[in-house]
């Protein structure tokens, strides 16, 4: 029975041989930029009243204290809005906004257990404006907690209510109301899908295809932009396809903002609807949105840059046409300097771009060699944090696996071998196979140009043999049996050849020497 090992082992090119997985690595959780605590962030935010902030400087501190003092107490609160005076229960519903507006320790445990919840809805439906902007903040804070604290909103019936006052008049209601949608929509997939079936992409499309988009307050172009990301978000199960057709044109707008969050949270939410099948990631591809997000690898903001370069990364794990669209775009010469990027995440996200590049086609093999990412994917192999490491591990694997001899002469020519060599010591056994599978592919190409005991003759030289003769007392039988047939094929009876032969070769230090026939080299 294949190992578990084994199973990613053949996933990608030319192992499988299946075109549809070779490149789905995604399943792996080292290769994910946005980790748990970056989801959590932008998944739902609270609408802080800065002015009633507990951090203060002492200057500021007596005049607090009066400001706090002012705060209606939960009792009051209760009472206020259970009243039949509309001034008292404005005043209770301003005052519960108030509560949920702390910076630190809202309570809204108790806001729920009180059972204002169901009071804060109705009022969205009240004929005063104001109610309504202060009952909606009020719920926006209160789905911004937890899932359980999500759902109580939910329940109580505030989903349709809030699409409802998407339309409103009221710039200012209407974006405290698409804030709220966005925090609901954000919990997860289920609630995504429920603020989808009511309705709410038709009025927020209506607003972004306005003549008065332009003049919208950034801070509403912000919040739009974040709450269609959420509507993106989560794939298990994705978004439904028809709410995804109605997004990507209003998206594609987005991405050319000149506000940086605007462009960044639309960029976020196309990287969300290409981690997924090739049809998903070809309906992004088809909505022409490709050469801005190439453009976008070049931005200086890292904010922009991060999702930008998830989307094109999700790209090109789908099929050799989805990724020749990209290549097309001149995404390539950008990965030069990602590959060199001061962010180890941006180099790891980089070099399994570029895997998923060289699991390609031959012609797209060379592309990566024409736009100079090799001595980039090297350099990562020598000098970059173990997870950029293991990317540019599968970058020359795919590239062993699927190239030609003269590609492959061109990859150990730029310092492959020493390394890969020198990773034969990590802990890791699934990139251990990895990395054993690079060096039997780099062996079967120095084979068929009869090169097989120079490339041994570096391979010695480089420490090579004594790490794998260490590897085969490896406790992962694959890693053991991998090692032991390196040995067996290449030094077991050819050693002491091989140390007669070293002087010869010192004085070309074991480089690969190739004409302009790339069938003619010598290691």
């Amino acid at each position: 029975m294949a190992s578990n090992e084994n199973v990613r082992f053949g996933q990608f090119k030319n192992k499988g041989k299946d075109t549809k997985e070779r490149r789905q690595r995604r399943i792996d959780v080292n290769v994910k930029l946005r980790k748990e605590k970056k989801d959590e962030q932008i998944q739902k935010r609270r609408n802080v009243d800065v002015s009633e902030s507990l951090e203060v400087s002492p200057l500021q501190e007596r005049h607090t204290n009066c400001t706090l003092a002012r705060l209606m107490t939960l009792e009051e609160i209760i009472a206020g809005v259970t009243s039949q005076n509309p001034d008292l229960q404005f005043k209770a519903t301003q005052g519960v906004r108030k509560l949920l507006s702390r910076e630190r320790n809202a309570p809204l445990d108790e806001v729920i257990a009180s059972g204002l919840v169901p009071h804060l809805v109705g009022f969205l439906a009240h004929d005063c404006s104001t109610m309504q902007f202060e009952a909606a903040w009020a719920l926006t804070n209160i789905a911004s907690g937890h899932s359980e604290h999500t759902k109580v909103v939910v329940d109580d019936g505030a989903v349709p209510a809030l699409v409802h006052l998407v339309a409103s008049p009221h710039l200012h209601i209407s974006e405290q109301c698409i804030w709220a949608l966005g925090n609901i929509a954000g919990d997860g997939p289920i609630l995504r899908d429920l603020v989808l079936k009511h309705g709410v992409i038709a009025p927020l499309l209506s607003i972004l295809t306005s003549s008065l988009v332009s003049s919208l307050p950034v801070s509403y172009q912000r919040n739009i932009t974040w709450t269609l990301s959420n509507l993106c978000r989560n794939k298990n199960p994705p978004p439904p396809m028809t709410a995804v057709q109605q997004m990507l044109p209003a998206l594609t707008q987005l991405v050319l903002s000149v506000d940086v969050e605007v462009v960044a949270d639309a960029c976020w939410a196309l990287s969300y609807l290409t981690d997924g099948a090739n049809d998903r990631i070809g309906m992004v591809i088809e909505a022409g949105v490709v050469p801005r997000l190439v453009q976008l690898l070049g931005s200086p903001e890292l904010s922009i840059l991060t999702p930008t370069l998830r989307a094109v990364g999700n790209m090109v794990t789908g099929t050799d046409e989805q990724t020749q669209m990209v290549i097309n775009a001149g995404a390539l010469p950008f990965f030069e300097s990602l590959l060199q990027h001061a962010r180890s995440s941006v180099q790891k996200e980089a070099a399994w771009t570029v895997s998923n590049v060289t699991a390609g086609r031959t012609e797209q093999i060379q592309a990566v060699i024409d736009a100079g990412l090799l001595p980039g994917i090297v350099q990562v192999l020598k000098k970059g944090e173990f997870k950029a490491q293991r990317e540019a591990v599968w970058a020359v694997t795919n590239l062993t696996s699927g190239g030609t001899v003269g590609q492959i002469v061109k990859l150990v020519q730029l310092g492959l071998l020493e390394p890969l060599l020198g990773l034969l010591n990590v802990k890791d056994s699934k990139l251990l196979l990895v990395i054993l599978d690079a060096l039997e592919n780099v062996f079967s190409a120095a084979q068929q140009v009869d090169e097989t005991t120079s490339l041994c003759l570096m391979v010695e030289e480089l420490g090579g043999v004594d790490r794998l003769e260490v590897l085969q007392t490896h406790p992962n039988e694959d890693v053991y049996k991998a090692a032991l047939n390196l040995i067996t094929k290449y030094f077991s009876e050819e050693e002491e050849d091989i140390h007669d032969l070293a002087p010869e070769v010192l004085e070309n230090a074991f480089e690969f020497q190739v004409s302009s026939q790339e069938s003619n080299f010598t290691f």
